[in-house]
């Protein structure tokens, strides 16, 4: 084989494989840090996601589910928990959430909540409602600059923490907020 055969071989394999890693990347599953306590007690400043983004072109978001999404405020996508659906009503009292009328069993809030009252409003067709898990310190869909989040604007669901290793696992329960 000829030395200029050989070179343009190696090219076109990484350019493949270029190619391949921008499709996975862009429409299979991208990495993710979380910046901020919004999150905790389950996710921590810093820790490292694997957020599967094709899952949502074939099943809508559901209840308890950790999603990235488009925040139209910063400027990157901040990650939250779905706690409401289209056509649910949401209400805080008391620091405890209640989906249309029924308390919310939230074990992963790990007794902290947040006391300011909210609501209620219902969520409109397409639209979800997300909260951070750590309530005082979450701009989430109670803040108007943040509000409904329409289906479109949320890119992926946080399916596993990579990093730090003694941390690593699985996420995303559907039951969690049930």
């Amino acid at each position: 084989m000829s030395r200029s055969r050989e070179i343009w071989e190696w090219i076109r394999s990484i350019a493949i494989a270029v190619v391949v890693a921008l499709l996975i990347r862009f429409f299979i599953f991208e990495f993710y840090i979380v910046e901020g306590g919004s999150m905790y007690p389950t996710l921590e400043d810093g820790y490292r996601l694997i957020v599967d983004k094709i899952s949502y072109r074939f099943n809508e978001p559901d209840y308890g589910e950790i999603v990235i999404f488009d925040s139209r405020i910063a400027t990157r996508p901040f990650i939250k928990r779905v706690v409401g659906l289209g056509g649910d009503t949401i209400e805080i009292r008391d620091g405890q959430v209640y989906r249309n009328g029924e308390l919310l069993d939230e074990p992963y809030l790990k007794g902290q909540s947040d006391h300011q009252d909210y609501g209620p409003v219902k969520i409109p067709p397409g639209n979800y409602f997300l909260m951070g898990d750590f309530r005082r310190n979450s701009k989430d869909s109670r803040d108007p600059l943040v509000g409904f989040v329409a289906g479109e604007r949320i890119m992926g669901r946080a399916r596993l923490v990579f990093w730090p290793p003694g941390e690593a696992r699985v996420l995303g329960s559907r039951a969690a907020a049930e």
